[in-house]
Order: structure tokens, then C-alpha cells, then sequence
């Protein structure tokens, strides 16, 4: 699955002042030297010591909900267990599904756990599951894609469920890696109605800390309690407590003072706080996250593949990475990174199809070349939009702007308020005068299909941000045939197929993949650092030294 930013999602500072022919001290202090690179981290060590309770920001926000089918908070991963389990290492495992395979092409049979129990004590049947997947087949679940294919869904034994497709789909199994795979109670889904998962009515999952009753203080802190009786082992931590602290210099002062014990998602503007003396240290994880930024329209200079290229032909990505990441990303070559299909059976052949990818590299001559033979008319500015108030979306509208310049384009930047720019996404009078949005999106389970597919498709099949109206039919054809592939390699075939002739079109321009970072307490550890925190229980493991 693929989660785009319709708002600013990442812990925003003070705006720096930014020059593109001036990267920001490597050192973040003013040193001038360079930092070694970052050792990437999947995981901290499993705790071993208990700890009473422990105060966790949530720097994206207090959520609206905890319900998985409408949101995809950081808290949920820690309530609800999905069927399968995904591991820091993006591999999957077994989770309340003992196994859950394709029994024909058209057919895939989940096995449950006969010894997994809500947190009432109340066990988890077959019904449960069917009734916690058949939500998602409604196109108001935010894992709607993930069941496209889908035609049924039944329990088919005590601790089995058969899910039936109209068409193979090889992404279905990873999807239950995910929060399209939380399961939840239907008898309790029933008595709470449309208050399932707000502050009110709550929920209730299998997962390893539950929501205390009136645990959830709406504008204050939502508090949760370890699960003593967890099918794979209870927490070490007594008393989760979330708190809502956005603002990433407050933020940074309230971790390395020891006043919040840990984050996920810190700025990489705070590195150099994080790096100095303090309560905690940095921790940087793998991730499939990325900046970019695209055409918003059909029309103008910016549908058009050879200024896009141009733009792409003008950026420093290792500039933009120090100056933008603090150092804290790498260089990518496509919208889809390589930490998404390292654990994939057909890993090689998606690594094969990714290194024959150009490397992005700086070629002012051939940009400025390629605006002139565009035939598109420039003489008036393209507006680039991008969330206000997000500093490393400010900087990052900067850097094109910059860039444009030097190539005979002129940027114009729309910083706009978080409810117009996230209305962008799904209401195209929100885009009118709009030419280029910058994003970050990241993807939640493995497999490389999701991100792709919002931007190269037609909207009919699922490309819901192709603005530009890109219509390439053997892409199509081969983004198709690796969804309905019934083999690993034909689908990673099939796709690096794709990928071959989208990439160099540049529906996306792809500015640099950002690592995952998160800030905890010298006293602590345990938690996930990769990625895979969106969808597995981070938290499991966290306590003492």
C-alpha cells in the first residue's frame, strides 16, 4: 500500500534561509565537516527491563480516529494486529494468520491461530476476520485497492477464511501485512456503529497494549496499557502515553531535555540537537519514503515529459539531500526504492531493473536544451504548490525554483494552507492555476506496485493522482499483467517492464528517499526503527535496558 502526503506530515522548525549554491554545514552546527554516514538501523534491541510507563509524541498530530479502515495513525500498529505480520526487515511473517496462501489463482485460504484473544478475553473466529476485511471492500476504506480484485470473502472453518478473486493478484498478500489486514471484533464493530475507533465509543483489537478505558482525552493524550495476556508476549511497558507535540524545534527541546521520551518521524532539521548532548540519541532506520514533485494538470509546460526532464536534469540531488535532509536521505533513482522489494523472492530481478535506471546527475546544457525543443511556451511562470509552513517543503520549492532558473524557467511558489493544499488531492477545481505539487509518499507493506499505479495509470484503474492524463498503453498492459501474474518473477518482470518506460517520463520527479528517524531515551529501547513501524506493533519490544 502507498501513503501520499495530502498535508504536511513531518515535524515542521523555523524556515532557514536557503541559497541552492549554498548547502547548509553538513554538521548542522557550523562546522563545516562532513558527517559520516548515518548506520542504518532496522531495530533497537529487545527490552529487557520493565518500565513503568513511558510519554511517546505523535508528531503528526492528535489522529481523528483509531479505526484501521480510516486512518493510518502510529498508534494503531501497537492496538490492532494485521493477519500477517511485517518484520523491521520488510520481510513478512506469520501473525494471527498461521498461514494465508493462494490455493489457485483465484482463490487464497487464510489459516488463523487458535489462541489469539481480543482484549476482553473474548477469541478471535473466522467471523471476526470476515467481517474485518469485507469493511475494506467499500471504496470509503482508505485499503480499498488492496481488495479491488476481491469477489467474496467467507469463513470457510472455526480458523479459516477463503477469499475469492474475479482475477490473480499478486500484491493481496502482502496488502494483509498491513492495516488492510487488521482485525478487529464484529460484535463490537456492531455496538459501536459509526463511532468504531473515536474517542467515544473506542475499539477493540488483539493487539499488545489496548486502549484503557477513557484512555483517549480528545485535544490532550490518548493512554494505553500493556496487554498481559498477548499471544506473542506481553510488553515490558505498563503505560503507553501518547502526546500530540508538532513543532519541531519544541519538540526537539522536549526530548533532549528528557521531557517526551521518544518520537517517530523527528525533523531532520533537529539533527544536530539530536546528535549533541540530551536525554536521548538518534536513531535513523531504512524507509521507503521520498520527495517529489509532479505536474497538477493536462495542460501547460508541465504536462510535458521534456521540461519535467529538464527540471529533474537541473537539481542537485546531493545538494538537495544536505541541504533539505540535513544528510539524513539518499540518492533514488525512481519513485519506488530499492528497501521495498530487498525481501521480495524476485528481489534480484526488481535490483537488476532499478540499477539500469540513469542515476540522477546535473546537465544544465541538455535541460536548457530540452526547454527549447519542448515547444512549449514559458514566457509565464509555473506555479509550483507545496504545504505551508513545512520547512522542508518550503526549501524544497526553493531548490526548483532555483534550479528552473538556470535553465530558462521561471517557479512561481503557492504555499498553501494544509486544508487547500490536501484538497488538491481530490478535487481538481482545488488545482486550477496549480502546474507542479511537491509531496513525500512512502509505502507501508512491500511490493512496488501501489506507488506507481496512483500516478502512470488511468483513473479507472486505480491512478487517482494522474493528473497529466498519462495514457501509455504498454504500461498499462505491463503494470496489469504484474498485478495478475500468479509467479513472483513475472510479476517483477512484468513490472521492471513498466518501470523502464515510466520512469524516464517522469510522472514523479523523485528528489531524494529520506531515512526514517526517530529520537529516544538513553533508558529505553526496543523500538522498530524502519519503515515497517507504520504497520507493525513498534512498541512490542520497548522497555529498559
Amino acid at each position: 500500500m502507498t501513503r501520499i502526503a495530502p498535508t504536511a506530515v513531518l515535524a515542521l522548525g523555523a524556515a532557514a534561509a536557503l541559497a541552492l549554491t549554498a548547502c547548509a554545514p553538513r554538521d548542522g552546527g557550523g562546522g563545516g565537516e562532513a558527517l559520516a554516514p548515518p548506520e542504518l538501523v532496522t531495530a533497537l534491541p529487545a527490552a529487557t527491563t520493565p518500565v513503568d510507563e513511558v510519554t511517546w509524541s505523535i508528531v503528526e498530530g492528535e489522529p481523528a480516529t483509531l479505526d484501521p479502515v480510516s486512518s493510518a495513525n502510529l498508534i494503531i500498529p501497537n492496538l490492532c494486529d494485521n493477519l500477517l505480520s511485517l518484520q523491521p526487515d520488510f520481510s513478512v511473517e506469520p501473525g494471527i494468520a498461521t498461514s494465508a496462501e493462494w490455493a489457485d489463482p483465484t482463490t487464497f485460504v487464510i489459516e488463523l491461530r487458535d489462541d489469539v484473544t481480543f482484549w476482553d478475553g473474548s477469541p478471535v473466529t473466522a467471523e471476526d476476520v470476515v467481517y474485518s476485511l469485507e469493511r475494506n471492500r467499500s471504496p470509503e476504506s482508505q485499503w480499498f485497492s488492496a481488495f479491488a480484485l476481491v469477489t467474496g470473502i467467507a469463513a470457510s472453518g472455526p480458523h479459516e477464511v477463503t477469499v475469492t478473486f474475479s482475477a490473480p493478484d499478486s500484491t493481496f498478500r502482502d496488502a494483509l501485512a498491513g492495516q488492510g489486514g487488521a482485525v478487529m471484533s464484529a460484535a463490537f464493530g456492531a455496538g459501536a456503529g459509526d463511532g468504531l475507533g473515536t474517542s467515544e465509543a473506542g475499539l477493540m483489537c488483539t493487539g499488545p497494549y489496548e486502549l484503557a478505558a477513557d484512555g483517549w482525552t480528545p485535544g490532550s493524550e490518548i493512554v494505553t496499557t500493556a496487554n498481559p495476556d498477548y499471544w506473542n508476549g506481553a510488553p515490558l511497558v505498563d503505560t503507553l502515553r501518547y502526546v500530540f507535540v508538532s513543532d519541531a524545534s519544541t519538540l526537539a527541546t522536549a526530548l533532549t531535555e528528557g521531557e517526551i521520551d521518544g518520537a517517530l518521524n523527528v525533523s531532520p532539521s533537529s539533527r544536530a540537537a539530536f546528535e549533541g548532548e540530551g536525554a536521548g540519541r538518534l536513531v535513523v532506520g531504512p524507509s521507503t519514503a521520498s520527495y517529489s514533485f509532479g505536474p497538477a494538470s493536462a495542460e501547460g509546460p508541465a504536462a510535458n515529459p521534456d521540461i519535467r526532464r529538464a527540471l529533474s536534469l537541473a537539481i542537485d540531488r546531493e545538494q538537495y539531500i544536505d541541504t533539505v535532509l540535513n544528510g539524513l536521505g539518499e540518492v533514488q533513482r525512481t519513485i519506488v526504492p530499492e528497501f521495498t522489494f530487498q525481501e521480495l523472492s524476485a528481489a534480484d530481478v526488481y535490483q537488476e531493473g532499478y540499477d539500469a535506471l540513469a542515476a540522477p546527475g546535473v546537465d544544465l546544457d541538455t535541460a536548457t536544451q530540452l526547454v527549447e525543443d519542448s515547444g512549449e511556451d514559458v514566457s509565464e511562470p509555473l506555479v509550483l504548490a507545496v504545504p505551508a509552513g513545512a520547512t522542508e517543503f518550503k526549501n524544497t520549492a526553493q531548490i526548483v525554483q532555483s534550479a528552473a532558473k538556470q535553465i530558462g524557467l521561471t517557479i512561481e511558489i503557492d504555499e498553501m494552507q494544509a486544508s487547500d493544499f490536501g484538497a488538491m488531492f481530490y478535487d481538481a477545481s482545488a488545482r486550477e492555476g496549480i502546474d507542479l505539487v511537491a509531496t513525500q509518499g512512502y509505502l507501508e507493506t512491500p511490493g512496488v506496485l501501489g506507488y506507481p499505479s496512483l500516478f502512470m495509470l488511468p483513473e479507472e484503474l486505480g491512478g487517482v493522482f494522474n493528473w497529466s492524463g498519462y495514457a501509455n498503453a504498454d504500461v498499462t498492459a505491463h503494470m496489469q499483467a504484474a498485478r495478475t501474474a500468479t509467479d513472483e518473477r513475472t510479476a517483477a518482470q512484468e513490472f521492471v517492464a513498466a518501470q523502464e518506460i515510466f520512469a524516464p517520463d517522469m510522472l514523479q520527479v523523485t528528489l531524494a528517499g529520506a531515512y526514517q528517524l526517530s529520537y529516544v531515551n538513553d533508558g529505553l529501547t526496543g523500538i522498530t526503527s524502519s519503515v515497517a513501524m507504520y504497520s507493525s506493533p513498534w512498541a512490542l519490544h520497548l522497555g529498559g535496558e
